[in-house]
């Protein structure tokens, strides 16, 4: 069933949602300097400032409720579950606890939805040449009329493939499906057919909100849930 969002709960979820983008700006100010990941031992120093010169952000939601810290960020690092092998992490990991409310960064359209990866339960939403990838969040898929669905029905979550969401619409909740060993968003971000430093559009999200004074675009008609 479709939950209505307050007035006041939308705002106190813009200031919450603000702190936390400022958090992670500061947190991350010395985090990967490589900007956009191509492949195996390809990187190019493309930040998303140069990528997308005409996105000013002003529209974009900081993906996660109740944010804590950044856990691991985008690039090489050791393999999290064990093992001395190194592995390309392409996203950044955002802590939050389980059942935390993750939001939509930006407007677009469902894509791709799945529940049988290291991933866990996943969707992945198209906002123009962006891609925006969401991992490990409760629910799971089933296909309804053969149209592929997210459903976390204690969260009042249903999103289905190839619907088209708002910015900040909230589209699951923080949880510990897949490969995880602890409570978090995995939030991957793609530029075309390449991955993006989420940590570089978040600081610049943040240069840019702070330079216009502005907080947040948050849908405030009734579909938000």
């Amino acid at each position: 069933m479709l939950q209505r969002e307050s007035e006041p709960s939308l705002r106190k979820n813009v200031v919450c949602l603000w702190r936390s983008l400022l958090l992670v700006a500061m947190g991350l100010s010395g985090a990967i300097a490589v900007g956009v990941y191509q492949g195996a031992g390809q990187a190019l120093d493309i930040e998303p400032e140069r990528v997308a010169v005409r996105n000013r952000w002003q529209g974009a939601s900081f993906p996660v409720e109740n944010f804590q810290a950044y856990t691991s960020p985008f690039g090489y690092r050791s393999s999290p579950t064990g093992g001395s092998a190194r592995e390309f992490h392409r996203g950044l990991d955002l802590a939050a606890p389980e059942g935390s409310y993750v939001r939509n960064w930006w407007a677009g359209q469902v894509i791709k939805m799945s529940d049988n990866t290291a991933c866990g339960t996943s969707i992945h939403i198209r906002s123009g040449d962006w891609t925006h990838i969401y991992c490990h969040l409760k629910g799971h898929v089933e296909t309804i009329n053969g149209i592929p669905h997210l459903i976390d029905r204690r969260g009042g979550i249903q999103i289905q493939q190839g619907q088209s969401l708002r910015a900040g619409f909230r589209i699951g909740r923080v949880g510990m499906t897949g490969r995880t060993t602890g409570p978090h968003l995995h939030w991957g971000l793609k530029y075309g057919s390449s991955y993006v430093d989420p940590a570089l559009v978040l600081r610049s999200m943040y240069a840019e909100q702070t330079r216009r004074k502005i907080s947040f675009s948050l849908p405030s008609q009734s579909h938000d849930r």
